[in-house]
């Protein structure tokens, strides 16, 4: 009587088809840390950069006051003439926490204007967060749904866009302003865009 051959595989064998799929997915780690680990977030370009910014009109935060006036909403005509610094923020993304006073002191410069979008934030959260660190912006747009944000290319809050006199996006930050990228980067765009006439 002859015993059945069975085929099975070698205890080397058997380690390397565990191993596989490990080293594949090791490998594929790597080359994705390799191809987007290293890359500041803040540098990705923006397809908008040059063209005129969204003609989205959006309505003003309820009971916003700014100097006992009432903050109005956001839309083309109030960027013509008039050097801007778009910030797209929400009370409850914990970076806006933190530039907030740093948009707030950059607010006292009143050769160009602060502007808001406030994204996807309740009413009464969004004024009570003015209200702790204070109301840099001329206007507020309320972008409820989110649409004004894909239109004006957002990745998400916040982001900071720089728009010159003629109503075009000349620079684009994503992410939070910080002191360093306030001093270096985000202030010499101003300065740019404060230059040409």
């Amino acid at each position: 009587m002859s015993t059945p051959v069975t085929d099975t595989p070698s205890p080397t064998r058997r380690s390397l088809m565990v191993a596989l799929p490990l080293l594949v997915f090791a490998g594929l780690a790597a080359l994705f840390w390799i191809r987007l680990g290293d890359r500041d977030i803040s540098k990705i370009p923006s397809a908008l950069i040059g063209r005129e910014v969204p003609q989205t009109e959006l309505p003003a935060l309820d009971a916003l006051t700014r100097d006992g006036a009432a903050v109005p909403g956001l839309g083309p005509a109030q960027f013509k003439g008039k050097v801007s610094v778009v910030n797209v923020w929400a009370s409850w993304c914990v970076p806006c926490h933190d530039e907030a006073p740093l948009l707030t002191a950059l607010g006292d410069d009143k050769r160009f204007q602060i502007v808001g979008i406030n994204y996807k934030d309740r009413p009464d959260n969004a004024r009570r967060f003015l209200g702790r660190y204070g109301n840099p912006f001329a206007a507020v747009g309320v972008d409820a749904s989110g649409r004004a944000a894909i239109e004006w290319g957002v990745y998400g809050v916040p982001e900071t866009f720089v728009v010159g006199r003629d109503g075009k996006i000349a620079y684009k930050l994503v992410g939070p302003i910080t002191p360093d990228n306030l001093d270096k980067v985000l202030k010499p765009e101003i300065e740019k865009a404060l230059g040409k006439s």
